[in-house]
């Protein structure tokens, strides 16, 4: 097996096997469909793993069993553009029925194919950057989930000065080849101004960068980080979590993920929920709709996750208030 692609017998074992048919699919017994996947996390990550397993999970329960009626192939890039390509070129090869592409990976499958169904997870602004025509109506082979709205990111900053008051100066860390990026940022620092911040963008796109940017921002102290959505983000969470522990940074992430991991604060939509509502599309699209006729989703509510532990480390209270809005709490 090469690097990157995850095999049917090796997921089957993550996932606990099979499941199940359910009579609802009999008509389609006769006939094996194909799923292809390609996701940026890697095979060593363990919750690209999970996020997979929910997947593959939600699929089985909508009576879709892999090696029975289904075949899905998996391709992960760990986040690298070129990997991402090839791998989109290979999967439209394998001519499957539908493809799933959560995150920046659907910019990479819409390059390669204009006519398979495309799916993808949960994107920003897909009408923005062309993923889309409208929300409405998609109009073309893409369709999905998107995972928060512009409008989300206003509250950020927001957050961040509730949470860390004294904070005069904010960093909005986003990747520099992601066009989203742009987007995250302009919303945020359209709202500084009332809020008494400074806020400047640090555009980065590999880890050396992102040590020494934040470091030298971090110097005039008085400052506070905003990790705006990006595979960039998820594939370096570790790296940006530990630099704004050792830097003493209050930060607030675009996903829960980066808070079970030891970040301070996020609020967003949920990456597991995500893939589920995915799969629900991917199983109407097997059932013989088209990806133009299924209007691109955003959440109806986001959560708000917080690390007391981290919140300690760094000196800070958190008013009861906010810990009231929070929809989990880490202690």
């Amino acid at each position: 097996m090469r690097s990157g692609q995850l095999g049917r017998r090796g997921f089957v074992a993550l996932v606990g096997g099979g499941a199940i048919a359910s009579p609802a699919l009999a008509q389609q017994a006769d006939r094996m469909r194909r799923v292809g996947v390609l996701a940026g996390g890697s095979l060593g990550d363990p919750e690209t793993q999970a996020s997979l397993a929910i997947f593959q999970q939600s699929l089985q329960q909508l009576g879709w069993i892999e090696g029975r009626n289904l075949r899905i192939d998996y391709r992960l890039t760990a986040g690298d553009p070129e990997t991402m390509r090839k791998f989109s070129e290979e999967l439209v090869g394998l001519s499957p029925d539908v493809i799933l592409a959560p995150g920046a990976s659907v910019r990479a499958i819409i390059q390669a194919t204009r006519t398979v169904p495309v799916v993808f997870a949960f994107a920003v602004d897909p009408v923005g950057v062309g993923y889309v025509e409208s929300l409405a109506q998609p109009g073309g082979n893409v369709t999905g989930f998107v995972l928060f709205e512009y409008s989300l990111t206003a509250k950020w900053l927001q957050m961040l000065k509730e949470v860390a008051p004294s904070t005069t100066r904010v960093a909005v860390l986003r990747n520099a080849n992601d066009p989203v990026g742009a987007g995250q940022f302009a919303v945020v620092q359209s709202v500084a101004p009332m809020l008494g911040v400074d806020v400047r963008a640090i555009s980065v796109n590999d880890a050396a960068s992102v040590e020494r940017d934040l470091t030298a921002f971090a110097r005039a102290g008085h400052g506070g980080l905003i990790v705006a959505a990006s595979a960039f983000a998820y594939n370096h969470r570790d790296l940006i979590i530990g630099l704004a522990a050792r830097l003493r940074l209050p930060a607030l992430y675009y996903e829960r993920l980066f808070i079970t991991r030891g970040g301070l604060i996020s609020y967003g939509g949920n990456f597991n929920n995500q893939y589920r509502l995915a799969a629900g599309y991917v199983d109407r699209i097997l059932r013989g709709e088209k990806p133009a006729n299924l209007p691109v989703q955003a959440p109806t509510s986001y959560e708000l996750v917080i690390n007391l532990q981290t919140a300690k480390t760094l000196g800070l209270t958190l008013p009861p208030t906010l810990l009231a809005r929070a929809d989990h709490i880490i202690e």
